[in-house]
């Protein structure tokens, strides 16, 4: 009789644990040290509106993702202004595309290369690969997404000269990024906690940051941090 009771006593703690820790990733918000990362950006599409890269600076920018293009012909209204004004202050640049499951890979890539000039990005681009619509229900398969993706990525690489950035969830993660491309750098959305299961490069905390110095129909502004000190950051990307 002890001894069962022992065993449920346990079961109960591990059952709590769990639940305990489901809770904290669905309804917690990350907290993210500065003194280990100190490296802090940003990412920007038309709905942050005119921004004032000057001033995102003085706020402690380091570095910024501005959206370029989604799909095989959608081109962010904002890219053009966003990479001109963006490239008067010192935050390093890049500029990201919005995966789509639902057009070539390869015409993805030219809407992308058309719309931004090798040089005038920082770092390497990026794709950003999530569920959207009805993919949330009806996801593709592995095949089938890896059919668009491989070819997307191999000609933003060649295009380049350097391996693209991927950004994901991490549902997406585990479904396609990490069986097929864990050699990529990776980007991670996690506004719950710290992913320090993962190898990243990047990490998006908050999607709810608010800063001074743009003025679109977006109050909010995703917060990132890169995985490194300022010397690494500026080692790898260039002062």
């Amino acid at each position: 009789m002890i001894d069962k009771k022992r065993t449920g006593l346990v079961t109960a703690g591990v059952l709590m644990i769990g639940f305990t820790s489901l809770v904290t990733c669905l309804f917690s918000t990350a907290t993210v040290s500065k003194v280990k990362y100190p490296v802090f950006g940003v990412d920007v599409s038309h709905y942050q509106g005119d921004v004032n890269w000057q001033k995102l600076e003085e706020q402690g920018v380091k570095f910024a993702f501005i959206k370029a293009t989604e799909g095989s012909g959608h081109i962010d209204e904002s890219v053009c202004d966003n990479l001109e004004w963006a490239r008067e202050t010192g935050i390093k640049i890049s500029c990201y595309h919005f995966f789509s499951f639902d057009s070539p890979g390869e015409t993805q890539a030219e809407n992308f290369i058309n719309s931004v000039e090798k040089n005038s990005i920082d770092m390497p681009p990026v794709v950003d690969i999530e569920y959207y619509a009805d993919k949330y229900i009806n996801k593709p398969s592995r095949e089938e997404a890896e059919a668009i993706m491989t070819p997307l990525l191999e000609r933003l690489e060649e295009y380049y000269g350097v391996k693209p950035i991927i950004y994901t969830t991490i549902p997406v993660y585990f479904r396609y990024v990490g069986t097929s491309y864990s050699d990529y750098p990776l980007w991670i959305r996690c506004t719950q906690m710290e992913p320090d299961f993962m190898d990243w490069k990047f990490w998006q905390y908050s999607d709810q940051g608010v800063l001074e110095g743009y003025y679109g129909e977006e109050r909010c502004i995703d917060f990132n941090v890169y995985n490194g000190s300022e010397e690494d950051f500026y080692n790898e990307f260039g002062k």
